[in-house]
C-alpha cells in the first residue's frame, strides 16, 4: 500500500467497545497503525500526544459532540488540516451538515460495510497526499479540462460550457471527494455572500449535470448538505 507515507496512524473515536475493537482489527489486517478513544476529551488528548492521519469520529459520544471534536481539531493549527470521516446515525442529519461545515471530509451511515468503510479511508487519505490545498486538476475519470483554452471534454468528446459551469466544474474538480456546501460553492465560484438565499447552485449544477453525458453520475447530490464530484479512482 503506498499513498506516500511507511504506515498511516488512523485514530478511532467511538464510545460503542465492540464496534472500536472490530475497526481495529480490520484497519490492522488492511496495514494501518490505529489508536483509539472512548470520548470526545480521549480523542482530543490522543490527538495532542500524536497527530495521527485520519480520524474516524462517531457524532454520539458520552461527553462532547463528535462536532464539538471536530470544530476544536480544526481549530487547532497543529490538526487544522486533519482528515476527519465522520460515523453518523441515519437520523443524524443535521449534525453531518454542521460536520462538513467544520471541514469533515466524509461520513459513513451506521450500519455501515467494512468494506466501504475500508475504501472511504484510503480515498480520503489518498486525497490528503496529493493534495496540499485545492490544486487545480485537469483529469478526472472521463473528464479532461483544458483551463488555458478554457474547454471541456468528457470521454473524448468537447462540451460547450458557460463560463460559469466551467469555474463550478473546475472548483469541484480541485475538491474531488469532498463535499461543497451551496454556501461554500456560491461564495467561491460566484463570489457572492454565502448568506444569499438562492437556488442558483442548485440550477447551474442541474445544468452543468445534464451537459456531462457519461460522467453525469460522478456529480453526487448529499442530501442536506450540497454537491461532490467523486473521482473513479475512488470508487473501487
Amino acid at each position: 500500500m503506498d499513498y506516500g507515507w511507511l504506515v498511516a496512524n488512523v485514530l478511532v473515536v467511538d464510545d460503542e467497545r465492540d464496534l472500536v475493537s472490530l475497526l481495529d482489527f480490520n484497519l490492522r489486517q488492511a496495514g494501518f497503525e490505529t489508536t483509539v478513544a472512548y470520548s470526545g476529551e480521549q480523542a482530543l488528548q490522543a490527538a495532542r500526544r500524536r497527530v495521527p492521519d485520519l480520524v474516524l469520529l462517531d457524532l454520539m459520544l458520552p461527553d462532547l459532540s463528535g462536532t464539538d471534536v471536530c470544530r476544536q481539531l480544526k481549530s487547532d493549527p497543529r490538526t487544522k488540516g486533519l482528515p476527519v470521516i465522520m460515523l453518523t446515525a441515519k437520523g443524524e442529519e443535521l449534525d453531518r451538515v454542521v460536520g462538513f461545515e467544520l471541514g469533515a471530509d466524509d461520513y459513513v451511515v451506521k450500519p455501515f460495510s467494512m468494506r466501504e468503510l475500508m475504501l472511504r479511508v484510503k480515498a480520503v487519505l489518498r486525497r490528503a497526499a496529493q493534495q496540499g490545498g485545492d490544486r487545480p486538476r485537469s483529469e478526472l475519470g472521463p473528464i479532461r479540462l483544458d483551463v488555458d483554452a478554457h474547454r471541456c471534454y468528457i470521454a473524448g468528446s468537447e462540451v460547450e460550457l458557460t463560463p460559469l459551469e466551467f469555474r463550478l466544474l473546475a472548483t469541484l474538480m480541485s475538491r474531488a471527494g469532498r463535499v461543497q456546501s451551496r454556501e461554500r460553492l456560491l461564495t467561491d465560484v460566484w463570489e457572492m455572500s454565502s448568506e444569499l438565499e438562492t437556488r442558483t447552485v442548485d440550477t447551474h449544477v442541474k445544468r452543468l449535470r445534464e451537459k456531462m453525458g457519461p460522467a453525469r453520475d460522478l456529480l453526487e447530490t448529499v442530501r442536506g448538505v450540497g454537491y461532490r464530484l467523486v473521482d473513479p479512482a475512488d470508487q473501487g
